[in-house]
């Protein structure tokens, strides 16, 4: 069934966290939204909670055959696709560098590089036919500044920074923008899970921001928002900010 009159988002990652704060985003500013992930039944259900006009699917976006499936499936429904945000990924290891695995290392950059690249690459395919597109990727200020033992994450996110300005200026001509956003950090379910089992410490964290808070998962959908909306419409190639302050502290702590 086509829909050509609403735009469509794909949200990768989208049954929780930053992820699901930006399906309901897209869905309340009148996108079709394709919640992707891991699992079937929570997307299915996320999509259910948003409405008729969207879909859920699962996906494994280090998965080459589970990106092409997932922009197949969104074409099928809705005959086209606006924006893309790649969300999906995964925590580090919380080990010291000589203790980490190298599987779980691998395994991360996976799900983060590799998968934002895989759909950027399927979705471009469509956006470049349509001549239109916006595509918005999670970096994190873990890309742009030195946190230790956060390696593979790190590494990852700071590739995507930098793939982000690659892809934006290769199909800036083509009708296409690529930018990125980089969260601080967040109050999601798996932060407080982290705070929970000792791996992080909110109170630390919350002292070192200018700011003196987490972020809520909606203000970084709305910053997501924006860089895919026609309000962004001269803005390619960037990594937004929104940390709260976090990245210009230059202070001790």
């Amino acid at each position: 069934m086509n829909e050509p009159t609403r735009r469509v988002a794909i949200v990768t990652g989208g049954a929780s966290g930053i992820g699901w704060a930006t399906a309901q985003r897209f869905a309340q500013d009148g996108y079709s939204v394709v919640v992707a992930d891991l699992h079937a039944e929570r997307a299915r259900r996320r999509a259910e909670e948003l409405g008729e006009a969207h879909l859920g699917i699962a996906a494994d976006v280090a998965i080459e055959a589970d990106v092409i499936a997932l922009v197949s499936a969104c074409v099928e429904r809705f005959g086209r696709l606006d924006v893309l945000v790649n969300n999906a990924g995964n925590s580090d290891q919380p080990y010291p560098t000589i203790e980490q695995n190298i599987d779980a290392f691998d395994r991360l950059v996976d799900i983060h590089l590799r998968g934002t690249f895989l759909a950027c690459r399927e979705a471009a395919k469509l956006m470049l036919a349509q001549r239109s597109g916006a595509i918005v990727n999670l970096g994190s200020i873990a890309g742009l500044a030195g946190i230790p033992q956060r390696n593979a994450y790190s590494a990852a996110k700071a590739g995507i920074v930098a793939m982000t300005r690659s892809l934006a200026c290769e199909w800036a001509r083509e009708g296409i923008r690529v930018n990125a956003v980089a969260p601080g950090y967040v109050a999601t379910e798996l932060v407080e899970a982290l705070e929970r089992n000792g791996q992080m410490n909110l109170q630390s964290i919350e002292k070192r921001t200018p700011m003196g808070r987490l972020a809520r998962p909606d203000e970084i959908a709305r910053a997501i928002g924006f860089l895919a909306s026609d309000a962004a419409s001269y803005i390619t190639g960037t990594t937004l900010s929104v940390d709260g302050g976090w990245h210009a502290y230059g202070a001790a702590y």
